[in-house]
């Protein structure tokens, strides 16, 4: 066994506070809250956007990449899910997508985007609910 599964393996219980993290999928709709510290003050920056990938799984070293439309411009952010200065990560909107990297999304607009992810999350509803 390598060192890095047996370190992944000694200290996976040792961070509780981070195992909600693990159930976040690829186009849901999300907001992370993240510490930002400016000199001597503190304060919570929110950034919300659609996950577009999702890599290394529940390991120590597990990150989200999460995508949003500012301004027209498109912002793209890496947290790691075990990061400290992530306070809470809240689920806006949940869709599901057929493929687990969501890079094709960089290409279109916001418009587009949407259309995508609501015409997926219909699907689901009327699978779920069918009347």
């Amino acid at each position: 066994m390598d060192k890095l599964s047996l370190f992944n393996r000694n200290n996976s219980g040792q961070n509780p506070s981070a195992s909600w993290r693990t159930d976040l999928k690829t186009g849901w709709t999300v907001k992370v809250y993240q510490k930002i510290k400016e000199g001597d003050k503190s304060r919570i920056q929110a950034f919300e956007g659609i996950i577009i990938a999702r890599k290394h799984g529940n390991e120590p070293g597990g990150t989200i990449t999460v995508r949003k439309v500012s301004g027209g411009i498109g912002v793209e952010k890496t947290f790691p899910l075990h990061l400290p200065t992530i306070t809470k990560i809240d689920v806006v909107k949940k869709a599901g997508t057929r493929k687990s990297k969501l890079y094709y999304l960089r290409d279109k607009s916001a418009r587009e985007t949407r259309k995508k992810i609501k015409a997926k999350q219909n699907t689901l509803n009327k699978e779920v609910n069918p009347a």
